[in-house]
């Protein structure tokens, strides 16, 4: 029983930590645009080939 005394604070905490990441992240634009990146590798140009580049 005595467990649930540090169990109980410290899930509180987690919690809060995971949420003010959570926000963190909302507000520094994470979750702005999510299919801009996937179409943007769709549509790049693949690299021209370079057979010198390894020698």
């Amino acid at each position: 029983m005595d467990i649930l005394y540090l169990l109980i604070p410290l899930s509180v905490v987690l919690v809060l930590g995971i949420l003010g990441v959570f926000a963190w992240a909302l507000h520094g634009g994470q979750f702005d645009d999510l299919e801009q990146h996937g179409e943007r590798i769709l549509d790049a140009d693949p690299a021209p080939f370079d057979r010198h580049q390894g020698t």
